[in-house]
């Protein structure tokens, strides 16, 4: 570790020259030690995006690293955008709000009201439903639609709900599609001219589009740890791409009330039915101070976390998915004058390859990194060995991935969503009695698991 803390040194002694002819005084001990963060983190091929600080209208820290795509020729600049997968919904629901304070919308209005063509179950679910996903809407069918067209057919065949609006549970996109159509059932535009309008142009947002082509300018291509870049295809629309200074402008109109009320804001972070579920703006602490949103989207993934009291928005956004909440909390830990652990490097990404390969010499390599590099490696994050196995799992690896999940659950063994995870990959592959013992350990250790709950009744009795 002796070698990190001289390059924090350094790194911290350059900055500090840097900063002294761009940044306010108190500023310096941040941007100083951020930047030391930040250049340790794409040196051991982290994170590749673009980092924004403010605190009180001011600019803490910005700096962009790495290339806007996996061929590695076109540097990242501030003026890149990136698409903030699930953050964009927060425009969605936004709007709902804006068409309610307005009195175009009413929180209790039910779908059947609007004129889609749904069947006698729309006539259950409110608006207040769709903000909360509790509505009973399944998930968008990604692998056989193609268009707007089929997703709200898939909807309009959609013979029942997956459970009584309000009684359950389920993260989905088909709630933002449906919100978006009633968006525009009201306003008599598309959803995309009247954020336009209502929300981009007012805040003055120079860079934001929705649904940019590929060779949009300034527009960023995800990529994965062999460099190539991704499909990226879309099948529904309305979904914008920002810069990290246009994300900003919109964190700090929310936390302002220039947008909606702070009345109604409360009522988007705090999910109306479940108390620790998320909402469409991710959530908010019990005394809404933070307000903390992340996205993914292929290879993109990006993450604010604001805070209202110091008027302090801290904003990553990477088009090459990797550690980025946890490098931005980190960051947040800086600004609060705590301490703050350095990023490690992703083991799943050390040890997927020969995973592929065998994976019993990917299980032998990973033991052997414990052994050998376990402070530069992210041994105690369960979520590399879960992403490992869902990514097998999606290359019908399937007990390769029960293999990974096996060693997460006896590296984490109370970690509730492994368990979970491993009753998927026994379901997947028709072993039903040891998925049902892995969805009630995972039961028995998060009592909240809606989903193990309902795998168990799913699955198939003897």
């Amino acid at each position: 570790m002796n070698k990190y803390i001289t390059l924090i040194f350094c790194l911290s002694f350059l900055g500090f020259i840097t900063a002294q002819e761009h940044k306010p005084q108190s500023f310096l001990k941040y941007t100083e030690t951020i930047d030391s963060l930040m250049q340790i983190s794409y040196e051991r091929g982290i994170f590749n995006g673009n980092v924004l600080v403010t605190r009180n209208d001011s600019i803490v820290y910005q700096k962009s690293f790495g290339y806007t795509d996996g061929s590695g020729q076109s540097e990242l600049t501030k003026k890149s955008i990136f698409m903030p997968g699930s953050i964009a919904k927060e425009f969605v629901a936004v709007s709902i709000m804006i068409l309610i304070e307005k009195g175009d919308l009413h929180l209790d209005d039910k779908l059947s009201q609007f004129d889609l063509g749904l069947p006698e179950w729309s006539e259950k679910v409110t608006i207040e439903h769709l903000l909360n996903y509790v509505g009973g809407i399944p998930k968008i069918d990604w692998d056989n639609v193609k268009n707007e067209k089929d997703i709200l057919e898939d909807l309009q065949s959609l013979p029942s709900l997956l459970f009584e609006p309000g009684k359950s549970f389920h993260y989905n996109t088909n709630s933002i599609f449906l919100q978006q159509r009633i968006i525009e059932n009201v306003t008599k535009k598309s959803f995309q001219d009247y954020v336009k309008e209502n929300i981009v142009n007012p805040l003055q947002m120079t860079y934001v589009v929705f649904d940019p082509d590929f060779d949009y300018p300034n527009r960023a291509r995800s990529f994965d740890i062999y460099k190539k870049n991704a499909i990226e295809f879309y099948a529904s629309k309305g979904w914008l791409w920002t810069t990290t200074d246009d994300m900003n402008k919109w964190v700090t109109a929310l936390n302002n009330n220039k947008l909606i009320s702070r009345k109604s804001l409360k009522l988007l972070l705090k999910n109306q039915y479940f108390e620790n579920e998320s909402t469409i703006l991710g959530g908010s602490d019990d005394l809404f101070e933070t307000h903390t949103h992340g996205g993914q989207s292929y290879q993109f993934e990006s993450i604010y976390i604001s805070e209202f009291k110091d008027d302090l928005n801290i904003i990553l956004m990477s088009n090459h998915k990797n550690q980025v909440p946890e490098i931005a909390h980190s960051v947040y830990d800086i600004m609060k004058d705590k301490a703050f652990t350095l990023p490690k490097k992703s083991i799943y990404r050390a040890i997927r390859q020969k995973c592929l390969e065998n994976i019993n010499e990917g299980v032998k390599y990973y033991y052997a990194l414990k052994e050998s590099d376990y402070d530069i490696y992210s041994f105690e994050n369960p979520n590399e060995l879960n992403s490992l196995g869902y990514d097998l799992l999606s290359l019908k690896m399937i007990n390769q991935s029960i293999e990974i999940f096996k060693l997460a659950v006896s590296e984490f063994p109370s970690d509730g969503n492994l368990y979970d995870s491993l009753g998927e990959a026994y379901y997947t592959n028709k072993q039903y009695e040891l998925a049902l013992l892995n969805y009630k350990k995972s039961l028995e250790l998060n009592p909240k698991n809606t989903n193990a709950e309902e795998m168990i009744n799913k699955i198939p009795k003897k």
